[in-house]
């Protein structure tokens, strides 16, 4: 049995095809792989590469993130990508969904922050939050 651990470039090439050589190089790995481990963070970094970088709208990063733990072979935490999803396609930012998720499954399920439009946005889908003010008196 071939498990492999995807990283972040290696999705980017199947996600875009822009080096034709890596993408053919992605393709044959993932291909032989009976197991194909994302870790959150590599999603992440995937998402905010193709949107930063490559520009692609919330809709297709969502749609490839979709396709991509689709697979039977993908093990991934499904829970906290439907969390980052939402979030994303709601026009906030994936990494917040997925931390939010995760924070409140482990015990803490306030999200706390310095960003109003996460907070706002997180709330709207009925995670707690609290934004934080920074007090230009107090020092660190």
């Amino acid at each position: 049995m071939v498990s492999i651990t995807a990283d972040t470039n290696v999705l980017v090439r199947l996600a875009t095809l822009d080096d034709p050589d890596q993408a053919a190089a992605a393709k044959v790995a993932v291909n032989q792989a009976d197991l194909i481990v994302v870790p959150l963070p590599v999603l992440c970094e995937l998402v905010w590469v193709l949107k930063s970088f490559y520009r692609l709208s919330r809709h297709d990063i969502a749609e490839a993130v979709r396709r991509l733990v689709a697979s039977e072979k993908v093990k991934a935490n499904l829970p906290a990508i439907k969390a980052g999803l939402a979030l994303l396609e709601a026009g906030g930012d994936f990494a917040d969904g997925v931390i939010a998720h995760l924070g409140a499954t482990d015990g803490a399920p306030t999200f706390v922050s310095f960003d109003q439009a996460a907070c706002d946005l997180l709330g709207q889908q009925g995670y707690q939050t609290h934004l934080l003010a920074a007090d230009p008196n107090t020092k660190a």
